[in-house]
């Protein structure tokens, strides 16, 4: 059997991440008490969660072959977008077609766009060799391009109630998408870590060309794993237009250096081959709490970023520290003296 200590070197920022979510959340609740850990909080917790979340586990794929992507926001506004104009009625009269036919349209239609979007960045990684943040770099300027000529810049108006409610519908006091994110992570999860595509995903991030000498192709597991990304981003935009009743190239902007923040605070490395979306769940936790603790607080945007930045610089110091064991050095020095 493993012993604790070599169980604790394996998931260090798993550990490392559990301590900060237990410190962070016995600290609000002695200060915060009842405001923080309340029904009605913990419920808008999970509404402001959902459409992040699908961003978050975008991120972390990305992050998991050794990647990027830059383009994750862009990717959701351009695909809210066309959503957006599918519900407002732009190319047939919603009256005539019915609001059921118009979203499982608006639906296909954003995923549809979103996963041509994911394919086109693992066509521009895989098949020209482009490094991931210059590729995802540029179509993030070119889907944000679109969208902004398809609208001048404007809102585009959801025209079907029926949809607009979708995000704000709950079952036993939990919101349906929430729910919809829990299974997300847990089939995404199931992928990785019980199917030869998962694997395969790990094994890009590892060593590429060690994958490509085994006789796997690297090239159709990033193609697959970018429109995988595109897919959820996909999802994700229908969320926030549904929740905001509208589409516009913007809305999420904030996302796209959270989900990077979230992915690294849950253990995902930068280089690629190792973490679990189980630490990327904890990380969300830990900044959806902290989230609602600055609005509580009324913190300003910019005490919130120096706070986010503290807290990341802080665990990655700490498991660098840890994972070389000059943690337990300086302990055992100060036990010494």
């Amino acid at each position: 059997m493993k012993s604790v200590n070599d169980i604790f070197r394996k998931e260090t920022s798993i550990f490392v991440l559990l301590g900060v979510f237990a410190i962070v959340t016995v600290f609000l609740g002695i200060v915060l008490g009842g405001k923080f850990f309340s029904i009605n909080n913990f419920q808008s917790m999970a509404f402001q969660i959902s459409e992040f979340g699908f961003l978050a586990i975008a991120m972390s794929l990305a992050m998991l072959t050794g990647g990027i992507d830059l383009s994750i926001v862009a990717n959701a506004g351009l695909s809210g977008i066309i959503a957006a104009f599918v519900l407002s009625g732009k190319f047939f009269n919603i009256e005539t077609v019915g609001s059921g036919v118009t979203i499982l349209i608006a639906v296909f239609a954003a995923l549809l766009c979103s996963t041509l979007c994911g394919l086109f960045n693992g066509l521009l990684i895989s098949k020209l060799s482009i490094p991931p943040i210059l590729a995802t770099l540029g179509t993030m300027i070119f889907y944000t391009g679109i969208g902004m000529a398809l609208t001048n810049g404007e809102s585009v108006r959801v025209g079907v109630k029926s949809f607009s409610k979708f995000s704000s519908r709950t079952i036993f006091n939990i919101p349906y998408i929430f729910i919809l994110l829990l299974l997300t992570f847990i089939l995404v999860s199931f992928i990785l870590s019980k199917t030869k595509f998962g694997t395969q995903i790990y094994m890009v991030g590892q060593n590429s060309v060690a994958l490509r000498f085994s006789g796997i192709d690297s090239e159709k597991v990033l193609i697959k794993t970018y429109s995988m990304i595109g897919f959820l981003v996909g999802i994700s935009s229908l969320i926030i237009i549904s929740r905001v009743n509208s589409a516009r190239m913007g809305f999420g902007d904030t996302y796209q250096l959270q989900t990077i923040l979230v992915a690294v605070l849950g253990g995902i490395d930068p280089d690629g081959g190792k973490g679990k979306l189980f630490g990327v769940a904890l990380g969300m936790t830990v900044l959806q709490f902290l989230q609602s603790a600055f609005t509580i607080f009324q913190f300003t945007p910019y005490a919130k970023k120096l706070i986010w930045g503290a807290l990341l610089l802080f665990v990655m110091i700490l498991n660098f520290l840890i994972d070389n064991g000059k943690l337990f050095k300086i302990s055992k020095k100060v036990k010494n003296n």
